[in-house]
């Protein structure tokens, strides 16, 4: 087992306002970067506080289960039902990231409907 570098500094929790704009940034960010922004936010950002912790870890369930989605969509696109899942996606994509961004600027936890729960 290797000892921790003496010089390795625990990051400092963020103030609640730093928490609301942070969960708010990766909530809109995965409208434009799918599961990329909360990846970032979750593995940058999860020691820093509990609620950013929460909307970090909703943010990448939900962009993750949407994923799911498009490659499914696009695996049945032969039988014309995938365009319709890749257009609903997106549209619920776009809808509940927008309700989870104004959920979380007023400082509520916010729940993902139909997420699947990858990280906890």
């Amino acid at each position: 087992m290797t000892e921790p570098s003496p010089y390795a500094q625990p990051s400092p929790p963020l103030s609640p306002a730093d928490e609301k704009t942070w969960s708010v940034l990766v909530h809109i960010g995965g409208i434009f970067i799918q599961w990329i922004a909360p990846l970032i936010g979750y593995l940058l950002l999860k020691d820093r506080g509990p609620f950013v912790r929460y909307n970090m870890v909703a943010a990448l369930n939900f962009q993750l289960t949407l994923l799911i989605a498009y490659v499914v969509g696009v695996a049945t696109t032969f039988f014309l039902v995938g365009i319709l899942i890749i257009l609903a996606a997106s549209v619920l994509g776009i809808v509940f990231s927008i309700l989870a961004a104004i959920a979380t600027n007023n400082g509520q936890y916010y729940r993902y409907p139909f997420a699947i729960e990858f990280v906890r």
